[in-house]
C-alpha cells in the first residue's frame, strides 16, 4: 500500500512524500528508520464513495487557487526554493483538497519531477494554460514571474466571473420565487374556488378555464411531469457534454440578443489576457494562440483560434489572421497590428483586455439596471393576469346575485 506522510528531519525541516508499506505501522517504522520524526501518515489508496462525495462539495475554488498562486509567487520572488515554498503553503492551506494537491506537488518536486509536470497530474485543478505557462517559464528560468502573471490573471478571471454571476443571481432568484408562488396559486388556491363557479353556473373567461385546467392537470399528473422533466434533463445534459452539444450551446451563447454581445466581450478578454501573459512569458505567438484556444472555454473560439494559429505558423501576420476571423472585432486586429509594428504585441493585447474589461463592466451594470424594471413589469403583468382570471368570475357571480 502507498501512504502519504509528513515528518521532520533531524534539522527540524518539514518533509512530505509517499512511502510503500504493508500497513500504516510498517510505514511509520520505515520513516523512523530514516531518522524522521513522523507528524502524520495517511493512506494514499483509492478513496471510498463517501470520500469522493465529500471532495465534490470540497472543490478547489477559484479564490483558493488565486491565493495559492499569489502566495507561491511571493515566496518564489523571495528566492525561497519551490520545494520549501510548497511545504510552507501546505501548512497554511485550509482547503482539504488543495492541501492534498500541494502535498502531491511537494512530493513530486522532492523526487525530482519538474514543477510543470507535477501540475499536469492535477488537471482538475490546474488548467492547460496554467501548466503551459509554467512549462515555458521553466525553460527561461522565470517561474517566479510566471506565477506572478498567473496570480494576476486568475484574479482578473475571478473578478470577471463574479461580475457576471452577480448580474444573474438577482433575476434568477426573483424568477424562481415567482414560479413557486404561481405554482402554489394555480395548484392549491385557485382550485378551491372552482366548485363555487361550477355550482353557480357563472360564466368563466377562457383564460380562467385554462388556469383551472392547468391546476387539475398538475394535481393529476405531477408524477409524470417530474419524470418527464428528469428524463429530458438527463438527455440534454448528456447531449451537452458531447462536442456537438457543447458547440451548439457555445454558438447559442454568442447569438442570444444582448447576452451574446456580453459573452463575446468575455471571450475576447480571456483571449487577450491569456495570450499577453503567455507571450510575455516567452511562449511563441503560435503556441500562445493555440494554448489560449484550448483554455478559453468556448468551442467556437477554440476552432477559430486553431485556424488563426495555423495561419500564423504558415507566415501570416497575427493581426491579419484576426482580421479575417469571424468572431473578433476589427479593434482587436488593429491594436495587434500596432503591436507588431512596435514589437510590443503583449502590451497591446493587455490594452485590448483592459478595454473590453471596461466594456464588460459597463455592459453588466446596464444589464442589472435593465433587468430589474423589466422583471417588475413582467411579474406585474402576469400577476395581474392571474388575479383577473379569478376576480372577473367573482365579479360576474356578484352581478348574478
Amino acid at each position: 500500500m502507498k501512504f502519504k506522510y509528513s515528518a521532520r528531519n533531524q534539522q527540524g525541516e518539514l518533509q512530505v512524500g509517499a512511502v510503500e508499506a504493508a500497513s500504516r505501522e510498517a510505514a511509520i517504522s520505515i520513516l523512523n528508520g530514516h531518522e524522521l520524526f513522523v507528524l502524520s501518515v495517511e493512506s494514499a489508496e483509492k478513496k471510498t464513495f463517501a470520500d469522493a462525495l465529500a471532495n465534490f462539495f470540497n472543490k478547489v475554488k477559484s479564490r483558493d487557487l488565486v491565493i495559492f498562486s499569489r502566495q507561491l509567487s511571493t515566496l518564489l520572488e523571495a528566492k525561497i526554493p519551490i520545494g520549501d515554498s510548497l511545504k510552507n503553503l501546505y501548512r497554511q492551506t485550509d482547503n482539504k483538497l488543495l492541501k492534498e494537491v500541494i502535498f502531491d506537488l511537494s512530493a513530486d518536486i522532492s523526487s525530482g519531477v519538474p514543477f510543470s509536470q507535477a501540475l499536469s497530474r492535477h488537471e482538475n485543478v490546474f488548467s492547460d494554460f496554467f501548466v503551459n505557462m509554467i512549462r515555458a517559464a521553466e525553460v527561461t528560468g522565470r517561474v517566479d514571474e510566471a506565477m506572478g502573471f498567473m496570480a494576476d490573471y486568475l484574479e482578473k478571471e475571478e473578478t470577471l466571473t463574479g461580475k457576471v454571476r452577480s448580474a444573474l443571481i438577482y433575476p434568477a432568484f426573483v424568477i424562481g420565487l415567482f414560479v413557486v408562488v404561481v405554482m402554489v396559486m394555480v395548484v392549491y388556491v385557485f382550485p378551491q374556488l372552482k366548485p363555487i363557479f361550477t355550482e353557480t353556473g357563472v360564466s368563466m373567461p377562457i383564460y380562467t378555464r385554462i388556469i383551472l385546467g392547468a391546476g387539475d392537470f398538475i394535481l393529476s399528473w405531477w408524477w409524470a411531469m417530474i419524470a418527464l422533466i428528469v428524463m429530458v434533463g438527463v438527455v440534454l445534459l448528456d447531449y451537452f457534454r458531447t462536442d456537438e452539444g457543447r458547440s451548439l450551446l457555445n454558438d447559442l451563447e454568442l447569438r442570444i440578443p444582448v447576452i451574446g454581445d456580453l459573452f463575446t466581450k468575455i471571450y475576447i478578454t480571456r483571449f487577450s489576457q491569456s495570450a499577453a501573459v503567455l507571450i510575455k512569458g516567452g511562449v511563441s505567438v503560435v503556441q500562445a494562440v493555440r494554448i489560449t484556444g484550448r483554455t478559453i472555454g468556448n468551442f467556437i473560439y477554440e476552432d477559430e483560434l486553431e485556424e488563426i494559429a495555423e495561419k500564423i505558423k504558415e507566415g501570416e501576420l497575427m493581426s491579419r489572421a484576426l482580421e479575417e476571423a469571424e468572431h473578433f472585432p476589427l479593434l482587436v486586429s488593429n491594436l495587434v497590428a500596432i503591436g507588431e509594428t512596435t514589437g510590443r504585441v503583449d502590451q497591446l493585447l493587455e490594452k485590448v483586455a483592459d478595454f473590453y474589461t471596461r466594456q464588460i463592466d459597463e455592459k453588466v451594470s446596464n444589464l442589472v439596471e435593465l433587468i430589474q424594471p423589466a422583471l417588475m413589469v413582467f411579474i406585474a403583468v402576469f400577476v395581474g393576469f392571474l388575479f383577473a382570471s379569478i376576480l372577473l368570475p367573482i365579479y360576474n357571480l356578484a352581478q348574478a346575485f
